[in-house]
């Protein structure tokens, strides 16, 4: 037990650093998606930067009202931070937004 004693306290510094110490693929990539608009959106995608193409429809069989507002992980497993949006609505309008940076905002907001 002696010879652990002067290791003790750095032993007990790595473990505290380890766990304070994120990784970039253990960043939160929660985003509030809000409808602020006077239209629906029927589908919504959200594709990582290293992707060449749209991933599946987010909502699914569901739709996202006016004033409206779904919660979605976007933790793909790739790491990636930044996103393309693509919003398609009931008008038939689409707006897209790229380089949407998840892992620094928590609501993203179409007007």
């Amino acid at each position: 037990m002696r010879l652990l004693r002067p290791i003790l306290p750095i032993l007990i510094a790595v473990v505290v650093l380890a766990a304070t110490a994120l990784p970039v693929t253990a960043l939160d990539r929660w985003v509030t998606i809000i409808n602020s608009t006077d239209f629906t959106i029927v589908r919504f995608y959200g594709s990582n930067k290293g992707s060449d193409y749209w991933e599946e429809d987010i909502l699914g069989e569901d739709i996202l009202g006016p004033n409206s507002q779904v919660r979605v992980n976007f933790d793909d497993g790739t790491g990636f931070c930044k996103f393309d949006f693509r919003a398609e609505f009931d008008d038939g309008d689409v707006l897209i937004k790229k380089d949407v940076n998840i892992c620094e905002i928590g609501t993203f907001t179409y007007k």
